[in-house]
């Protein structure tokens, strides 16, 4: 019985990350924008100044495709790249003053989106939600390369 309770968990929680997913993507193309461009901007404006990887780990894109969408937000003016002083090999990206305007006037409608999706969810449910996706995830983190 736990494994058919298991694999109802999966299904659930995969259909209601799809149908998240979906209603995120389309708030944040209404701004003309890609996920991406978003995430990366979101990052920045939230967490300062941070490194390619640092940024990559935050979003979940690899550092091969952010650089590319680095690039198209550096020639948009909402970020920069920042050399490291004390190492040369470091750049730093940082959101520019053009990018906390743009993120200053669209991130609290986006806010507004999500808090919307949960609206009905009482402070008990999100926190139930949370600490469970978080087991999930780090029971994941702790397998990495088991195939069981």
């Amino acid at each position: 019985m736990s494994d058919n309770l298991s694999l109802k968990a999966f299904v659930v929680l995969m259909k209601s990350a799809k149908s998240v997913e979906d209603k995120i993507k389309k708030d944040i193309n209404s701004f003309g924008m890609k996920t991406s461009d978003f995430a990366i901007l979101e990052a920045l404006y939230h967490k300062g100044r941070q490194t390619i990887r640092q940024i990559s780990e935050a979003v979940l894109i690899n550092t091969g495709s952010i650089t590319y969408v680095i690039d198209k937000l550096e020639n948009k003016d909402l970020l920069e790249r920042i050399n490291c002083k004390e190492d040369r090999r470091v750049v730093y990206i940082e959101i520019t003053e053009k990018g906390k305007q743009l993120m200053d006037e669209i991130f609290p409608k986006h806010q507004k989106v999500i808090e919307h999706i949960f609206e009905d969810i009482s402070t008990e449910d999100k926190e139930t939600v949370i600490n469970v996706l978080k087991q999930v995830g780090k029971k994941e983190e702790n397998n990495k390369g088991d195939n069981n």
